[in-house]
């Protein structure tokens, strides 16, 4: 892959149970196995699909109007079973509301258009969960 495709992250241990990932902007974000204020990997991988789903949609939508709230929520069970340990029954919901004007009503409209393009094609983090991605996992 080229370096326009390539993303990465870079993680470091900070002690039991917590690790800090940083991205090439230099932004951090602690991550930890549930303790304290960091998120935990689950929290990270159903706020990476709200995320990726909310920007896909506001960028729709936001063309005609800006949203009066803009509230979403994404839930999952955390099960092991003969497969190891995973997430089912994967739900995002978003609740949107924008002015009540002519705008507005456009907005409104294109809302689950804007929803199914996002789950169906735009959503990268989305797509591969949905479509499944082989990790290549080893040592340096």
């Amino acid at each position: 892959m080229s370096e326009d495709t390539e993303r990465s992250i870079e993680m470091r241990r900070l002690g039991k149970g917590r690790f800090e990932a940083v991205n090439t902007r230099g932004t951090r974000l602690l991550v930890g196995s549930g303790g304290g204020e960091a998120f935990t990997p689950v929290e990270l991988l159903l706020t990476a699909i709200a995320g990726c789903t909310s920007l896909d949609v506001e960028a729709i939508t936001s063309k005609r109007t800006e949203a009066t709230r803009f509230d979403v929520r994404m839930t999952g069970d955390k099960i092991r079973d003969e497969l190891g340990n995973r997430m089912t029954n994967l739900v995002l919901t978003l609740d949107v509301e924008f002015p009540d004007d002519e705008e507005g009503a456009v907005a409104t409209e294109r809302l689950p258009k804007a929803l199914a393009q996002s789950h169906d094609r735009l959503c990268s983090v989305g797509r591969t969960v949905q479509i499944g991605t082989p990790i290549d996992a080893g040592l340096t």
